[in-house]
């Protein structure tokens, strides 16, 4: 049974790193640009010191697995660094995910949750055989008023751009367990043929991903995982589009991405 968190509180968030993950200061940063620092608490921890003191977690309202390339994908993205916290941490993570909190996997963190079994599908190597840096176009797909389920990461979401930067990155799933994610509404996001896909003449869909999926959702939408890095769309200047949107005189300072973690942050308040 869920256990309840009580709102209108400062979250605390914790950032997963080590052995290989990278982008945990970038993400760090996002949740606490999207709380302005004040209404939230976001730390840094190394795997092996959560494995020393496992309790720490309970301490936590949102969990979050970052970008990077975990254990060098030696074994396949994820797999180890999923592994390393399936021994040691998975009565810990059971008790984690049945509170009323909140996890995010952002590309290897995607990779790590997959192969941890809290979010279905897999991930696989590119379609082309290669890594793959750009900008794509997503559709929000976990919309409410979509009819799908109510997701906090997604509220008042419907569409944004934001880059990718992967080799294994290939959602894939089998015609069954694909409609079973339309039948739980567990799509979090699609790829499509948006803005910067047109402005620079790219295909919506540049891994190969099945059914063009490039997120999902688990636990009643309290968690996602995601492909693209919406920590690195924090800012409009950050965008291909930039440039050509500053000229027409139609730039915001906000990127495409902070929405994500704003709306983790004020899932809190409410």
């Amino acid at each position: 049974m869920k256990t309840k968190i009580k709102k209108n509180k400062k979250p605390k968030v914790i950032v997963m790193s080590g052995y290989g993950l990278n982008c945990e200061e970038e993400t760090k940063f996002a949740f606490e640009w999207a709380g302005a620092k004040i209404n939230i608490v976001a730390d840094i921890v190394h795997i092996n010191d959560l494995i020393a003191s496992p309790e720490m977690l309970s301490e936590y309202d949102i969990l979050a697995f970052p970008g990077g390339f975990s254990y060098g994908d030696d074994t396949g993205s994820g797999k180890a660094y999923a592994n390393k916290f399936k021994n040691h941490l998975a009565k810990e993570l059971a008790e984690f995910l049945s509170r009323d909190t909140l996890a995010i996997g952002i590309c290897n963190g995607f990779q790590i949750m997959t192969n941890l079994g809290i979010l279905p599908g897999a991930l696989t190597h590119n379609k082309n055989g290669k890594y793959i840096d750009r900008w794509v176009d997503l559709k929000v797909e976990g919309n409410p008023r979509q009819g799908w389920a109510r997701s906090p990461w997604l509220t008042g979401m419907k569409k944004l751009s934001v880059p990718i930067a992967h080799g294994e990155g290939r959602y894939v799933i089998s015609p069954k367990e694909y409609k079973n994610l339309q039948k739980n509404k567990q799509i979090a996001f699609k790829y499509e043929k948006g803005e910067i896909c047109k402005f620079q003449n790219l295909e919506k869909n540049p891994n190969g991903a099945d059914y063009d999926i490039a997120g999902v959702l688990a636990y009643n939408g309290r968690v996602m995982g995601l492909m693209p890095h919406p920590e690195r769309a924090m800012f409009s200047h950050q965008s291909p589009l930039w440039q050509n949107k500053k000229i027409k005189s139609t730039v915001s300072k906000e990127g495409p991405g902070l929405q994500i973690f704003k709306n983790a942050v004020n899932y809190f308040k409410k």
